[in-house]
């Protein structure tokens, strides 16, 4: 099945239960200020640079921008994808590849933020006695299909002379595929962080590949409805201007912040400091930048146009997503001295 045709039945069976993904309500709530008395639902997930938005939630940033945010975290990243697709939630952070799936599939969603870089958080792992991935050759390899560790799995079988029909893969969702792995079941597995923590715990078990190797290719960002841009960009706005005010208050209260993200990601604060190297967190600056037309894998566009046309060579894709109205620098701009 490709990832356009796995897309859309996702939808469907959204649209049939009317009820969408369900997120785990640990992690949700609603901020206190008013924005005339509508609620902007912002869904995100586990990954290191997502879970500043649980620092926004309970340091009251988003209600101090005027913001009345349903904050709801998802246990399952594909749910969170089908949930924005559907239209149970307004906004969501979500990788471009990812995005750009969507689009194919028919949503209709824009980029206005760029919330961090991958810089070697996505990861292959594999057993002892694997050493390389030339190695995985008939080897049977867990990831969560059509998703970003699928992505970078292909990307990495690519680099080796090799495609996904030289081994055997094994789709699970991402925290089953690092339990799978833990356990011997397979050979390597295609995880993000913090569910690299659990797949490392197999003895000897290392990385053979991770987004460090290609950097770039998998920028992390905010996507949100197409109409919530046209329709309320004052709290587009101000969502926006709350991430960069919750990075303020991050780097200058490290210590709570951290506390705050490792217990959102499940892990102690160790194991969550370990990560800091592999996400790379954007700055306003980083984020001018990235939303800049470019010929290189620094910006954007020429990311975005390289994973549409891989996306349908490896078969994830029947045709290129349009990359029309995929991009809205303009509120990352408004907020320049």
């Amino acid at each position: 099945m490709t990832l356009r045709r796995l897309f859309l039945a996702l939808c469907l069976f959204a649209f049939c239960t009317a009820c969408g993904a369900t997120p785990d309500g640990a992690g949700s709530g609603t901020s206190a200020a008013s924005a005339g008395g509508r609620t902007l639902t912002l869904g995100f997930s586990a990954w290191p640079g997502w879970f500043p938005w649980q620092v926004a939630q309970e340091r009251g940033l988003f209600a101090k921008n005027g913001l009345k945010v349903e904050l709801k975290y998802f246990d399952s990243y594909t749910d969170s994808l089908t949930a924005l697709a559907t239209g149970n939630i307004d906004a969501n952070s979500q990788t471009l590849n990812d995005t750009l799936a969507s689009v194919s599939g028919g949503a209709k969603q824009t980029i206005v933020l760029v919330n961090d870089n991958s810089t070697g958080n996505d990861q292959i792992i594999a057993r002892p006695g694997i050493f390389t991935v030339a190695d995985l050759k008939g080897k049977t390899v867990a990831a969560e299909q059509g998703t970003v560790d699928h992505y970078l799995l292909l990307l990495a079988l690519q680099k080796a002379g090799l495609t996904e029909k030289d081994i055997t893969f094994k789709p699970l969702p991402t925290d089953a595929a690092a339990a799978a792995f833990k356990a011997g079941q397979v050979d390597a597995v295609g995880v993000f962080a913090p569910f690299t923590t659990t797949a490392l715990e197999l003895s000897g078990s290392k990385a053979v590949a991770t987004s460090k190797d290609f950097p770039g290719a998998i920028p992390d960002h905010l996507a949100v409805d197409r109409a919530l841009v046209a329709e309320r960009p004052g709290e587009v706005q101000a969502l926006v201007k709350t991430w960069f005010e919750t990075l303020r208050w991050i780097a200058a209260n490290k210590t709570e912040a951290n506390a705050i993200m490792a217990k959102r990601g499940g892990v102690d604060e160790a194991a969550y400091a370990s990560y800091d190297a592999g996400t790379t967190i954007f700055s306003l600056e980083d984020n001018l930048a990235a939303f800049e037309p470019g010929t290189t894998g620094a910006h954007l566009d020429h990311q975005a146009s390289l994973i549409a046309k891989f996306l349908v060579s490896s078969g994830l894709a029947d045709t290129e997503p349009s990359l029309d109205g995929l991009f809205e620098p303009k509120f990352v701009r408004s907020l320049t001295p």
